[in-house]
């Protein structure tokens, strides 16, 4: 068995095999591949207007003032950033300040990484397992439903699902001679993922290491030494940032949104880490267990535990191919599993499996905040694995064995594309049916066995994986088609207009600034238009008048960004011309609290569209 799934792609396949197609279609297949894929992400790109404002305002800001881009500031004037990295926004804001800022700049970024994302699944994929296994799981990945999402929307997790193929692709490199420049290459993808969205990169490094441990093709004490070199290369690439941040004057940046002491160290190991792993502080809202808002709120995960990744929240977003992964999974390191140390097929399956898994399991178990989108970096791995070990089982349909986790693979994902179709028995309500009907029937030509005649494989094999992809293709081509808005995106079909979840509160639509305050805060000329209470609310009224908009306490208010003192500072020095009553996105701080009181007690209020204003300006 084995032989079977031999790390070399020549040394399985019989003569007719069709998992190696003739060289001259495999260019035009790939080129087929990622025209298609950028159709899918391109296609009705700019109906979700700025996606997720929050970010979209960060990068308006980047594009006015040069310290914002480089903090990841929400406003020009530098009060506070957003509370995440800002290496996502350097490259949308580049590509704003090289195009300008609009829908489609804010936006365009992500679907060329969702394309590059692809294309470097492919080779990555290619090298171990042979273009038909690349070809496959780059397909797979483009119509994952939350990869269809998140490359058409301005969150994080694209650029991080990026690096993170980078990151494996030259795991792969380094496996294959040795090579401590390609794990330290590996490494600097990783760690710049970290600077893209913290601790969540490195859930891939068990698995880089241990497959590199393992595979590489040099003595115990040189592989230890490059990963000690590897680990470095992590360290650098993902520390320097967070130096210039300890090292710049406090004064002269904005202060670090999401943060307890203003540290961006503070805020991988809290808020972003450990606070959402654990539920600690900040790091979880307000309302039980279960994703920090309760089982039932799909926007947040739902319960905790080892089915999530198969639940409402997580279920149709990512999990179409989980079974066949994890049954091909179990075969292919079972079959390899006395292969030579060096096998490529074995190392290809550590480093895509244990992403698969660690990243699952901990998505699972977190009882922190966790939103359904975080999914998209957990898709390249299990179209990895698919792909791989599906393809090294057709090579070894001679024998019985690898027919029947085949045949198990495909049955398993027909049976579960119809459950998941099923929880949403209303759209396309026949689909489920012929999904199910013909992977049963795949699954049960495949376990007799297919004859060797050419046409006939080629029938099966088409059928196979047409059936297999069938459930995730009809949702990822419905949520392409869907516009998407508010802070937590969801994939899947819907019934009419935008679809994703404001703020932190709960379902429904962010609503943006009246029309009427946005020309009011357009006709400004002070450092600051307005100050209003939570980020959200700065981000919709910075959108609507392309000006600067102070966010008084960040995203949930609880941020001591601005204080008291320094918001009457501000005043004073006539910076600030409308304080903007009312926050949407979370409740307010303590800070934001002392602020509109004050303003209440020293100015008048007016409206303007349907918003209380205060003019500061004397």
């Amino acid at each position: 068995m084995t032989t079977a799934l031999a790390s070399r792609v020549e040394s399985g396949p019989v003569e007719e095999d069709v998992a190696k197609p003739p060289d001259r279609w495999v260019r035009p297949a790939v080129f087929g591949l990622l025209a298609a894929t950028a159709l899918l992400y391109f296609w009705n790109l700019t109906a979700s207007g700025y996606g997720n404002s929050f970010y979209a305002a960060a990068v308006q800001s980047g594009t006015q003032d040069w310290k914002a881009w480089l903090f990841g500031s929400l406003d020009a004037g530098n009060v506070l950033t957003v509370d995440k990295p800002p290496a996502a926004l350097w490259v949308t804001t580049a590509f704003a300040r090289l195009f300008g800022f609009s829908s489609f700049t804010v936006l365009a970024p992500q679907a060329l990484m969702g394309v590059a994302s692809v294309g470097l699944l492919y080779l990555t994929v290619k090298r171990t397992s042979g273009p038909v296994a690349g070809l496959f799981a780059g397909a797979a990945l483009a119509l994952t439903p939350v990869a269809a999402l998140m490359f058409k929307f301005n969150n994080p997790d694209a650029l991080l699902t990026l690096l993170l193929i980078a990151g494996a692709y030259c795991t792969i490199r380094a496996i294959e001679k040795a090579s401590p420049r390609w794990l330290a290459f590996a490494g600097a993808a990783i760690g710049f993922g970290f600077l893209t969205k913290m601790m969540q990169a490195f859930l891939v490094l068990p698995a880089v290491g241990l497959a590199y441990l393992i595979a590489a093709p040099a003595s115990l004490g040189k592989r230890l030494l490059h990963l000690a070199g590897a680990v470095v290369s992590v360290v650098v690439s993902a520390g320097w940032f967070i130096a210039l941040v300890d090292l710049w004057p406090t004064a002269s940046r904005p202060y670090i949104g999401g943060s307890t002491d203003d540290s961006l160290l503070e805020l991988a190991l809290g808020y972003n880490g450990l606070g959402r792993i654990f539920g600690m502080g900040r790091g979880v809202m307000a309302g039980g267990s279960g994703g920090g808002m309760g089982g039932a709120n799909v926007g947040f995960g739902g319960e905790s535990g080892l089915t999530r990744m198969f639940g409402a929240s997580f279920g149709g977003e990512v999990s179409w191919l989980l079974p066949a992964a994890l049954i091909g999974l179990v075969a292919g390191l079972w079959f390899t599993r006395r292969a030579a140390g060096t096998d490529r097929t074995r190392a290809a399956l550590i480093v895509w499996g244990g992403w698969m898994l660690v990243t699952a399991l901990v998505f699972s178990y977190m009882s922190g905040i966790v939103h359904p989108y975080y999914a998209v970096a957990l898709a390249p791995s299990i179209a990895a694995v698919v792909a791989i070990s599906g393809t090294s089982l057709w090579r070894g349909r001679a024998h019985l064995a690898p027919r029947v986790f085949l045949s198990l693979m495909i049955a398993a994902s027909a049976v579960w594309a119809y459950i998941l179709l099923d929880r949403n028995a209303d759209w396309l309500p026949a689909l489920r049916w012929i999904v199910a009907g013909l992977g049963l029937v795949i699954a049960t030509v495949v376990l007799v066995g297919v004859p060797p005649m050419r046409k006939l494989v080629a029938v099966v094999a088409t059928v196979a994986v047409l059936t297999v992809g069938l459930g995730t293709a009809a949702y990822a081509v419905e949520t392409a088609s869907q516009a998407h808005s508010g802070s937590i995106p969801i994939s899947g079909p819907v019934t009419g207009g935008e679809r994703g979840m404001g703020g932190m509160g709960g379902p429904g639509m962010e609503e943006g600034a009246s029309t009427e305050i946005g020309a009011a805060l357009a006709a400004t000329t002070t450092k600051w238009a307005a100050a209003t209470s939570s980020s959200q609310s700065a981000a919709s009224l910075e959108l609507a008048s392309g000006k600067s908009v102070i966010g008084i306490g960040g995203w949930s208010g609880s941020d001591p960004a601005p204080t008291l003192a320094e918001f009457q500072q501000y005043v004073a020095n006539g910076e600030i011309t409308y304080y903007v009553e009312g926050g949407r996105g979370g409740g307010p701080g303590r800070g934001s609290n002392e602020i509109s009181e004050w303003v209440a007690a020293n100015f008048t209020a007016t409206t303007v569209g349907d918003q209380t204003v205060y003019r500061l300006l004397s």
